[in-house]
This record gives structure tokens, sequence and C-alpha cells, in this order.
């Protein structure tokens, strides 16, 4: 299946939380929290603005994205987990 964000909207594709310490210590699945990491995997064309023309998004597929933990719309495709954010939900691009 195909999934096209709309408006302002971004598909993400959450990066696992780390089931171990740096240190090496195994943390159980109750005590590991939901990522806050993910890869965008499709965008929306933007938002449009008061004049009606279509304001570009920032980010772009590929990026590895910092967002917020909470507000954001968790789905399920062919046994897959994704999350829909809007640009405004993202908080940093990490890496380059």
């Amino acid at each position: 299946m195909n999934i096209k964000p709309l408006g302002d909207h971004i598909l993400i594709e959450p990066i696992k939380a780390q089931e171990k310490t740096k240190y090496g210590i195994l943390l159980p699945s109750a005590a590991t929290e939901k990522s806050e990491q993910g890869k965008i995997v499709a965008v929306g064309p933007g938002r449009k603005n008061n004049a009606g023309k279509v304001v570009e998004m920032d980010l772009k597929v590929g990026d590895i994205v910092l967002f917020s933990k909470y507000g954001l719309q968790e789905i399920n495709v062919n046994d897959k987990e994704y999350m829909i954010a809007q640009e405004k939900d993202i908080l940093a691009v990490l890496g380059n």
C-alpha cells in the first residue's frame, strides 16, 4: 500500500528505542519508552498560506528527525508501524 501524506503532513517510520544502555545493560521491554526519532518515508506537498500558495516543506524523504513524543497519529500498514505528523511537530533534523 502506498501512503501519500496531504498538506504539511509527514509519514515517519519510527526508529526502535534502544534495548540496552551504552554500558551493555539489557532493558526489559516495559522499561523502554516510545522512540522519539524516526526516518521520513513520505512528505506532503506543503501547507497553503493565506494567499492560497503552497509553502514547500523544509523536510525531505530520508531525513532522520526528532519529534514530539505526544500528539502524533500512529498507524499500522501491512504489520508495519508508522506515525503521521505535521511539520510543526518535528523538533529537529538529526545528522549533517
